[in-house]
């Protein structure tokens, strides 16, 4: 028996992780055997979305933002102002895959997967958030500086390690410029020279804008015109953030930072959710936000109406809204995941599509935000969240062929919605493979205990916000 089932406690982890998802997300249930092109449209429904007035204003400056991002990626006005209406008419942004290249493995089958679900409910747009605030190595030779092809792992940038190890990707600590180089310096093999060819010959101020520029190549060489990819990460979020706290009359201004407890309640929810059985799926590495200076970010404390961090505490900001907007926009700020997903989706009661994590990490964040809500008595948000139907759903790492190949796939059929037609018709149980992500993960493990002991199970409170 391998140490992964051991750390679960059972003969099949597979089986357990299916039992566990089941259990805590019930409509999962009963789409094991049904096909993954069923799963995928089932994802995209619309669902019922709680109203009020700070989801209604939130969900306009979404829309504002999804437009100005459609823009800057080479949208025509028409098109963005189709991006901007379909956010609001079918509120569900991919939120899984981190800011890779669309063709890193993972990354691929997921914009797969979403891409059944759109095309199914006719629309024009992939919205997908992918997060930056990540280094380049995640893994060993994994993350966004590193890319298998040709059966080898390709250094995206040609940096040496020294410069990737303390490094996040959405530092301007450039320039960056795709090299997919092997031992020697050159294009590892003939897939990363031909790669090479297709990728944007210029530099970049930083990965982050280097891979989000090379993925609307990407994109429109291998899916239909009538489907546009539209893709942000957490520096285009930071100016929705600032803009949120430059209107004095905004929710987040007024009840989020300076005199408001809102920001303390949901830190004292935070401390006590990860003094019990759902322990270390909120980490509390930063408050709210990421100090950003000399090509890396860093923790910051919220400490008597300030934000301190840096090495010698040197970044002082002070926590009111109209300091906060500007440090975002100088970029001495980045806002963290929680941040992130109020102003995208839990204030404009948007669904996100995540993976392993995200599916029992998002409920409570939002957890997290309905017992701020509660203490201040803020009754019409919270009304709102509560009629949310699933708002997070599994929707990264779901379909995980064994030993699949982005690149060669394309190259071979050129055609991306072809190749996800062939693995549309195949059982969810299948076409999702060994769930991998899940099993070797110790929280999960856990969970699974805390399941079987009854500490946590569907009407925990903490889990009624899922």
């Amino acid at each position: 028996m391998s140490r992964e089932l051991r750390d679960w406690g059972c003969d099949n982890a597979v089986e357990e992780v299916r039992r566990v998802l089941s259990c805590l997300l019930p409509d999962l249930d009963g789409f094991w055997r049904r096909s993954l092109k069923d799963y995928a449209c089932a994802v995209y429904d619309k669902g019922v979305r709680g109203q009020c007035q700070v989801r209604d204003e939130a969900m306009s400056r979404l829309q504002k933002f999804v437009a100005r991002i459609a823009t800057r990626s080479g949208a025509s006005q028409a098109d963005a102002e189709r991006a901007s209406g379909q956010i609001a008419a079918l509120p569900i942004i991919q939120s899984g895959p981190h800011c890779h290249l669309l063709i890193e493995r993972d990354a691929f089958y997921t914009h797969l997967f979403s891409a059944l679900g759109l095309v199914a409910h006719q629309c024009s747009w992939h919205i997908c958030y992918s997060s930056s605030t990540v280094k380049f190595i995640e893994k060993s030779k994994k993350g966004p500086g590193w890319l298998s092809l040709g059966g080898e792992a390709v250094n995206v940038f040609g940096l040496s390690r020294s410069r990737m190890d303390p490094s996040s990707i959405c530092c301007f600590n450039g320039p960056c410029r795709f090299i997919l180089s092997g031992k020697k310096g050159e294009p590892a093999n003939a897939a990363a020279a031909k790669l090479k060819v297709i990728l944007p010959d210029r530099d970049f101020p930083s990965a982050a804008e280097a891979i989000k520029a090379a993925n609307q190549i990407l994109w429109r060489r291998s899916f239909p015109a009538s489907l546009g990819l539209l893709q942000f990460d957490d520096i285009d979020v930071a100016d929705l953030v600032a803009e949120h706290f430059e209107d004095k009359a905004s929710w987040l201004s007024a009840g989020f930072a300076g005199a408001s407890l809102f920001a303390k309640n949901i830190l004292d929810a935070l401390r006590q959710l990860n003094a019990g059985p759902w322990a270390g799926w909120v980490r509390q590495t930063t408050d709210f936000f990421w100090g950003l200076e000399g090509g890396r970010i860093f923790p910051l404390r919220l400490s008597d109406g300030f934000l301190l961090g840096g090495s010698d505490t040197s970044l002082k900001i002070r926590f009111e809204p109209e300091s906060i907007a500007i440090s975002l926009r100088r970029r001495k700020l980045v806002p963290n995941l929680l941040v992130t997903f109020l102003v995208t989706s839990i204030l404009p009661g948007v669904r996100v599509l995540g993976g392993c994590r995200q599916v029992i990490y998002y409920p409570l964040m939002r957890y997290l935000v309905a017992a701020a809500l509660s203490a201040s008595d803020d009754r019409d948000l919270l009304d709102a969240m509560r009629a949310d139907e699933r708002p997070g759903m599994w929707g990264h790492r779901v379909l995980r062929p064994e030993g699949g190949c982005p690149f060669r796939e394309i190259e071979e059929s050129g055609d991306a919605l072809e190749v996800a037609a062939r693995y549309g018709g195949r059982p969810l149980e299948g076409a999702c493979g060994n769930l991998a992500s899940f099993t070797g993960d110790p929280l999960w493990a856990e969970l699974s205990t805390h399941i079987r002991r009854r500490a946590i199970h569907p009407a925990s409170p903490e889990w009624q916000w899922a």
